[in-house]
């Protein structure tokens, strides 16, 4: 098959034509066409060949231009197949991208056109089939072969820029060539054939500001140190040309907004040099008094400004600081205002840039000065006291109408008006004292007692006699001094505690005294007996010289059923001037200590005091106790009542051997078995005790160890005798289980040549411990030796 193009396209596609026309049958071939040979053998050994006719598609590929405008079919070109004879026996048929309603081709002269008009930048090929087919029979002449239309581009998009307008920036003072932005533009034309799409960058609005890079599409300040003082925004206006700039290119804008971001290149400055503010004298301190501001043509940090007092004059009564919001200088006072001392005041007042570039250092200073002259203005004041406290002292016990003090107060201002006093009406100190009105002198109204109250507050107050309206305050303590008017007496208030086994010379209390004077005269005391009263038989006094004094015993031992309290009058004097003395009694309790006096307390008291418990709480635990052991009684004795067979199944009436494989406790367990019953078989028949049940406690009484040795004596009765009485005894007993019971005894025998170490055959002897000596332990220990003694009187007897 042969494909074939029209020649009146574009000089390009004559050229394609000629190049198909010429060579296409033996250079454009999509694969090397077979040929067939059927060959028959003569008689002569010759062959003849019989040719078969080639058959192969003959094909291009196919251009079509976009955008066709005209009314008919645009011709794309031509399929043909060797085996079309031209007769129309061969029909063509065509499928693939577009086929039948974009593409179409004639059946029998196998020419295309395409029916619509094309956009590349909607699609740039198709891919397409074509086959020639038999048109009588229908058969494939030729297998089917795919070839491809391809859209060719013309210069139909201009350029396009992104969605603008576009925000830029760039610094105030900025270099020549500063870049600024690079713009893009795009173009939806192929780039790979012609000039279509090769973009061109212009500045069409802007200059002589900025410039703009033809190929690159970067904006560059074009002036150098533009001033953002001067003009802070431009409008910028960027075209994209295609064709590479020629004429009939197509072309798109954008615009570009720039603004000039600001930098420190302007200083601060002050309207005016000189400044002039009025202060009244009455102003506080710590509060504004004024304000002063410089301007700055910067913005932000740019503009911040710190304000500064740089002549000592103004920098010792005013101090300024900076408002941020406003960048005020605020001017505020540090030391109070005296118009009568200082009329005017002279500030030199400084404003620096806090953030200065360096960049920028040739332009000058960033700091600019100021005067503000501060006049300040006389007002009328309250009077002022000659100090700000005032503290006096007045004896206790003076009488009404005593001098304590007086106080002073001057009116400040140049007239000199003169002052009234008086108390605060509001203290409770106006009770105690009152003030001469003109004189300030302050008496006492009463008498007044330190150990009552030793310091009094009080606010006195002064105002002009022209101007009541304005008042000064000054407070005043007055310390009351102490006169010797207390006598002393004891310390304690207490019960002494005397033991009953106290000796003569024994230390019973060391006492102190106390007295309501202060210091000086209530730290030395004095102690004795009253002397009109005679010699107390029982108890001596002994001063220690230290402000305290010993209460000592004259007698051994005291009773507490003869006589339990004694009262001991004691004489105390002060070392004041004049001096002072008080009789105090003290009680002293007779109770039965511990052993060496240690705990000086009666026992009930001292019990019911370690405790720390009231006596119905006492009640109430001992009454718990009881209960508890009651419960305790009650289990015990169903425990004990309880009999428990040796055999647990009723139904198990099998013989059974029961084996005793206890120990026991020893010679010395008396529960588990008798000893006894084996040495004296005679004795053993007072004790018959069922053997399948737990014994019962026995209490043996306390006796001396003689009685007990008497007690197991040893028959020399036979053993074998014993054994036999226990066998008929177990035979004739109705309480044993209904089987065969083993009962198994072993005996020793008598005598060894290591004799017996049991405390049971050893003869006791007489205890010669003396217990006397519990007696001297005190009144806990009584019960035991009275125990002890009794136990020793039976064993005499």
């Amino acid at each position: 098959m042969r494909i074939s193009a029209p020649s009146c396209l574009c000089p390009f596609l004559v050229c394609l034509c000629f190049i198909q026309r010429c060579y296409g049958a033996s250079h454009h071939l999509p694969a090397k066409v077979p040929s067939f040979r059927n060959g028959t053998k003569l008689a002569n050994g010759e062959t003849e060949v019989h040719h078969r006719p080639k058959r192969g598609w003959i094909w291009n590929q196919f251009f079509v231009l976009e955008e066709h405008l005209g009314t008919e079919a645009q011709y794309v070109g031509k399929l043909h197949s060797n085996s079309d004879k031209g007769d129309g026996s061969v029909r063509y048929i065509l499928s693939g991208d577009g086929a039948g309603n974009i593409f179409v081709i004639d059946e029998v002269t196998g020419d295309i056109s395409a029916t619509k008009s094309l956009d590349r930048e909607s699609k740039s090929h198709y891919v397409l089939h074509a086959q020639a087919l038999d048109r009588n029979t229908e058969e494939a002449l030729e297998p089917k072969s795919e070839f491809i239309i391809k859209v060719q581009d013309i210069n139909d998009n201009a350029p396009t820029f992104l969605d603008g307008p576009v925000v830029a920036t760039v610094p105030e003072m900025s270099e020549l060539g500063t870049s600024v932005l690079q713009v893009t533009a795009s173009d939806a034309d192929d780039p790979t054939y012609g000039n279509s799409a090769r973009i061109v960058y212009s500045v069409l609005q802007g200059q002589p500001y900025f410039s703009i890079d033809p190929k690159t599409g970067i904006i560059r300040t074009a002036l150098s140190e533009m001033d953002r003082e001067a003009r802070e925004h431009y409008t910028v206006v960027i075209q994209a040309k295609d064709m590479a700039g020629q004429v009939g290119g197509l072309s798109g804008s954008t615009t570009i907004n720039i603004t000039l971001t600001d930098v420190n290149d302007n200083p601060p400055m002050f309207p005016q040099k000189n400044y002039q503010l009025y202060v009244p004298e009455s102003a506080q301190v710590g509060k504004p008094v004024g304000k002063i501001k410089a301007t700055d043509e910067d913005l932000g940090i740019n503009a911040d400004i710190k304000y500064s007092i740089i002549n000592s004059e103004g920098a010792n009564t005013f101090s300024i600081s900076t408002e941020r919001d406003t960048r005020e200088g605020i001017i505020s006072l540090k030391k109070p205002l005296n118009y009568e001392r200082k009329k005017t005041y002279t500030l030199h007042i400084e404003g620096t840039n806090t953030h200065v570039d360096p960049r920028f250092s040739y332009l000058g200073s960033f700091k600019d000065t100021a005067t503000l002259k501060i006049t300040v203005g006389d007002v009328d004041e309250a009077p002022v006291f000659s100090i700000d406290h005032y503290i006096m002292d007045v004896y206790e016990n003076s009488p009404s109408g005593t001098e304590v003090g007086a106080v002073t107060a001057r009116d400040p201002d140049s007239r000199n008006s003169p002052v009234r006093y008086f108390l605060d009406s509001k203290e409770e100190g106006v009770r105690y004292f009152r003030i001469d009105e003109n004189s300030g002198l302050i008496r006492t109204t009463q008498s007044l007692d330190r150990e009552d109250m030793s310091w009094h507050n009080i606010t006195v107050m002064a105002s002009e006699v022209d101007n009541p309206s304005f008042l000064s305050h000054v407070p005043v303590t007055v310390q009351v001094l102490d006169v010797n008017d207390n006598p002393p007496e004891i310390a304690t208030d207490e019960e002494v505690i005397v033991c009953e086994s106290s000796r003569p010379g024994q230390v019973i209390q060391t006492v102190t005294a106390v007295d309501k004077d202060d210091f000086a005269n209530g730290q030395r005391f004095s102690f004795a007996f009253p002397s009109q009263l005679p010699v107390n038989p029982n108890f001596t006094l002994k001063d220690n010289e230290d402000s305290s004094a010993s209460i000592i015993a004259r007698r051994r031992r005291f009773n507490q059923q003869t006589q339990e309290l004694y009262e001991l009058p004691i004489v105390v004097w002060d070392g004041g001037e004049p001096s002072l003395s008080g009789t105090s009694t003290l009680t002293l309790r007779v109770c039965p200590c511990q052993r060496h006096g240690r705990v000086r307390m009666c026992q009930g008291e001292a019990f019911l005091s370690s405790a720390g418990l009231s006596t119905g709480a006492l009640i109430a635990i001992l009454l718990c106790i009881v209960i508890l052991l009651v419960i305790v009684v009650l289990f015990i004795t169903l425990r004990r009542s309880k009999k428990e067979p040796l055999i647990i199944s009723e139904e198990d009436i099998r013989e059974n051997v029961v084996t005793y494989d206890d120990e026991g406790g020893g010679e010395e367990d008396t529960e588990a078995f008798d000893i006894i019953a084996l040495r004296n078989p005679s004795a053993a028949e007072e004790f018959k005790f069922r053997r399948d049940i737990r014994p019962e406690k026995r209490k043996h009484c306390a006796l001396p160890r003689s009685h007990r040795a008497a007690a197991v004596e040893l028959d020399e009765s036979d053993v074998h005798e014993f054994i036999r009485q226990r066998l008929v005894e177990a035979d004739m007993d109705t309480s044993v289980p209904p089987y065969d019971s083993l009962q198994t005894y072993a005996y020793e025998g008598q005598g060894s040549p290591t004799g017996s170490v049991s405390p049971l055959d050893t003869p006791g002897t007489q205890s010669e411990q003396d217990y006397n000596y519990l007696d001297d332990w005190g009144p806990q220990f009584q019960k035991l030796a009275e125990l002890y003694a009794e136990a020793e009187s039976e064993v005499t007897a």
